[in-house]
């Protein structure tokens, strides 16, 4: 290969390791074309699947600050480029080397880091990212509903209390006021022990003035009478 076309195939690796989310290194040895046809398929967009050459992939691999990659490649090698969700690509590969056995998975690389075959497989089994997703949505449904919840309860007690209160406003305003409420009564006193209430002056000195006009006149019918 040219010097520039080598170059251009190294950068190309490059840039695909860059944009990609992550990437899976398989062995291809033994699998036809069809059957190569159908990965790529079974992939869809989730992954592009490239045959590499393993001496550009480890120039491509060091610059981009990958390490621990040299011994993954060897022999055949087709790399899956992850551009969607890294584990749903990881068990679609799985699943075609259990129907395909000459499809080796040998490493991959997630975040910059290598990834042995054992890595790759463990990624394989986790749960997908929708339902992770679906899983985290109903944690976060169940933590809001019992924080809904706490909140209502020491609400509904100040609403009770503002009901309360505005009930005792009702009866005694001064309350509102800043007041503290009407005096409770004071014990009553039997009837027959109480004071007679007093008479107003004006009430008293009209009574007196009838009093003495009434006496006047019985004191002039007794002269007459006489």
């Amino acid at each position: 290969m040219a010097r520039p076309e080598k170059t251009a195939a190294v950068a190309e690796i490059v840039e695909s390791f860059n944009e990609a989310a992550g990437a899976v290194l398989t062995e291809y040895r033994g699998l036809t074309v069809k059957q190569l046809q159908d990965l790529r398929r079974s992939l869809g967009e989730n992954a592009n699947y490239a045959v590499v050459k393993n001496t550009l992939a480890k120039i491509a691999a060091t610059e981009v600050g990958i390490e621990g990659f040299d011994d993954l490649l060897t022999g055949p090698t087709a790399i899956a480029f992850i551009n969607g969700d890294v584990v749903e690509a990881a068990k679609g590969l799985r699943d075609f080397a259990k129907a395909n056995p000459a499809l080796v998975i040998k490493g991959g690389v997630l975040d910059g880091k290598s990834l042995d075959a054992a890595e790759v497989a463990k990624l394989a089994d986790l749960e997908s990212r929708e339902v992770l997703l679906g899983k985290l949505a109903g944690g976060m449904l169940a933590s809001l509903s019992q924080a809904v919840y706490l909140l209502n309860a020491p609400l509904a007690q100040v609403a009770r209390l503002a009901g309360a209160l505005e009930t005792k406003a009702t009866e005694d305003p001064s309350i509102l006021a800043g007041g503290a409420g009407t005096p409770a009564a004071a014990e009553e006193t039997p009837a027959a022990e109480e004071a007679a209430p007093a008479e107003e002056p004006e009430a008293a000195a009209d009574a007196a003035a009838e009093a003495t006009e009434v006496e006047a006149t019985d004191e002039a019918t007794e002269s007459t009478e006489a």
